[in-house]
């Protein structure tokens, strides 16, 4: 047979799909056995290029995917996570650590033989992988051993689409069309071409040295037919960088396009020197017939080369990048996702909670200095502090519903049991955070009337609010700092404090009652200064809720009453010894 027939071509797209789920299936499986904090490390330990280039080569080589890693960093860039300098690293590590898969597809050239050699073909070790995967799968009881038997069936698929594309294409060893074309492809601009329209096609370099590989089994590819490609698919993988960067800001979009030229000067520098020697000096392994392993080899080599020239030369590639791809028209280009943590690290919780706890964090300081803004309104009212106030309240809303919305989509992702209960006590620490804005929003609104109204109070009134508002100050900055930090010392300090600003809040209604009842205080003063009053408590009872949202997820006692039960039971020292150290702070 000459030519592939109907069943050749089924069956080479079917290998194909199976290689590309296969690839998918173990990728996933390793990024969530080996990758749950390795992204996380990628972002944070990368103030150096030597250190974003180790970075970048190991999480690229877990998840199997340079655009996958690249696309990551872009959000971290157009979320504020990381600079865009630092990202240059990583995507240079990126670059080296997607040809690992073709090192593991090298597997399928194994061969069999007679006897104990026959236990080393690749069929022998596909089936006992895939029997191993299955088990692991269905009897697993752990998610780190379903996730584990994931990674063996991915590899197990993966060997198997091979197998089937290179059956597929064996017939094409005595087609005269084929060789044809493959001596087209010879050509370094076509090559080029090829490869990099196959890429953009796939959206995956290593799938496409995979096919590659698959087609070297045929003995039908040399190296003036490898080279080429393999300088082609590089440039195609940034294709999908580049969509990932849709609607990114300028340093997002700086990123992604860093990754592009990173990968045209490689295939330019190297494709240069390359030719320009054989020019002058023809080499003669050009017409080498490759094989699985020395398309792996090759391609290893052209990115090691591509990484060692272009490393010294990241200072200039960051100038050129921002020479083209310029700052915003706006002379301050709005802050991106103010309020929306970035849906591209959906697919990697770690990065996607850990996100969240920084907008938490940020909304948090909001909250507390909405507080601080409204309690110094009370004796020192401006319209300027008003707004200020009110603009606070309004950021909270939006932080609510930005990162509310985007823990629903959080919980719709496969969690471990650690991170479930970090996403749980966001969900009851967020409309806590929100009703503090709230309550100092009422204060401001309290003060704004004290002061319109020309409301007066006695000394001793004055004093009153003195002490609680000094009580309030304390309380929520402890909640702040203890929820910014998970510092359980400073979160078992806040029920305390609360129980001496509730019991501060009884005696200052009764001390109230007993002016008005002497005259020495009007019944208007009265109807403000227990409003002040009520959202005093209010705001105390929503700090407590906080620590206790802490202290909750740490002790595994699920449920504030339940804890509070226990820790009266218990009859704690530390919680006596604090609530006594405040009752004395801020006696009357």
């Amino acid at each position: 047979m000459n030519e592939m027939d109907i069943s050749n071509i089924i069956s080479l797209l079917s290998g194909t799909a199976l290689f590309l789920f296969g690839m998918s299936l173990m990728g996933d499986g390793l990024k969530k056995v080996a990758g749950n904090r390795l992204e996380i490390l990628l972002y944070k330990l990368t103030n150096t290029p030597w250190k974003g280039i180790l970075l970048g080569t190991g999480v690229t080589a877990v998840i199997q995917s340079s655009s996958a890693t690249s696309a990551m960093v872009v959000g971290f860039v157009n979320s504020g996570m990381m600079k865009f300098s630092q990202s240059i690293g990583i995507i240079l590590g990126s670059i080296i650590g997607t040809s690992i898969t073709g090192w593991v597809i090298c597997l399928s050239s194994i061969g069999g033989g007679s006897g104990w050699v026959q236990l080393l073909s690749t069929a022998t070790i596909t089936g006992v992988i895939s029997i191993a995967g299955t088990l692991l799968r269905m009897f697993g009881k752990k998610q780190s051993h379903i996730h584990t038997g994931d990674i063996m069936l991915g590899f197990a698929v993966l060997m198997f689409g091979m197998s089937a594309m290179s059956g597929s294409v064996a017939p094409l060893t005595e087609s005269e069309a084929f060789i044809h074309v493959l001596t087209v492809f010879s050509n370094p601009l076509l090559g080029i071409l090829a490869g990099l329209l196959f890429t953009a096609i796939l959206q995956s370099a290593s799938a496409t040295v995979g096919i590659l590989q698959a087609l070297a089994i045929t003995g039908a590819i040399d190296f003036a037919t490898a080279f080429p490609l393999i300088m082609g698919i590089s440039v195609g993988s940034a294709v999908p960088v580049l969509l990932s960067a849709l609607g990114a800001n300028t340093d997002g979009k700086r990123t992604s396009v860093v990754y592009l030229l990173t990968n045209v000067f490689g295939t330019v520098l190297c494709g240069s020197v390359f030719y320009a020697v054989n020019f002058a000096h023809p080499l003669p392994f050009l017409g080498m017939t490759m094989s699985a392993v020395t398309i792996a080899l090759l391609n290893t080599t052209f990115r090691l080369v591509t990484v060692l020239v272009l490393w010294p030369l990241v200072g200039a590639l960051e100038s050129l990048t921002c020479r083209l791809v310029k700052d915003g028209p706006a002379a301050v280009e709005k802050k991106p996702n103010l309020i929306q943590p970035e849906d591209r690290f959906l697919p990697y919780p770690p990065l996607a909670i850990s996100q969240c706890r920084e907008f938490m964090i940020a909304m948090a300081a909001g909250a507390r200095n909405s507080l601080i803004a409204a309690l110094s309104l009370t004796t020192e009212y401006s319209e300027d502090g008003f707004q200020r106030v009110a603009q606070l309240e309004e950021e909270s809303d939006r932080y609510e519903d930005g990162i509310g919305t985007y823990l629903m989509k959080i919980t719709r992702r496969e969690l471990s049991k650690g991170q479930n209960a970090e996403v749980s006590e966001f969900f009851h620490t967020l409309p806590d955070l929100e009703r503090i804005s709230d309550h100092a929003l009422n204060i401001a609104e309290t003060a704004q009337e004290i002061h319109q109204k020309g409301i007066t109070y006695s000394d001793d009134a004055m004093h009153e609010l003195a002490v609680i508002h000094g009580a309030l100050a304390e309380i929520a900055s402890l909640t702040v700092d203890a929820f910014s930090r998970s510092d359980l010392r400073l979160a078992a300090r806040v029920e305390p404090l609360e129980e001496v600003i509730d019991d501060l809040v009884a005696q200052l209604k009764q001390n109230h009652v007993t002016r008005l009842r002497q005259g020495s205080c009007s019944l208007e003063q009265g109807f403000t200064f227990n409003n002040l009053l009520v959202d005093c408590e209010r705001i105390s009872d929503h700090c407590s809720n906080i620590a206790l949202a802490l202290l909750e997820r740490d002790t595994g006692v699920v449920g504030s009453h339940e804890y509070l039960k226990n820790l009266e039971d218990a009859k704690q020292v530390s919680f006596t010894h604090h609530f006594e150290e405040y009752q004395q702070k801020y006696a009357l």
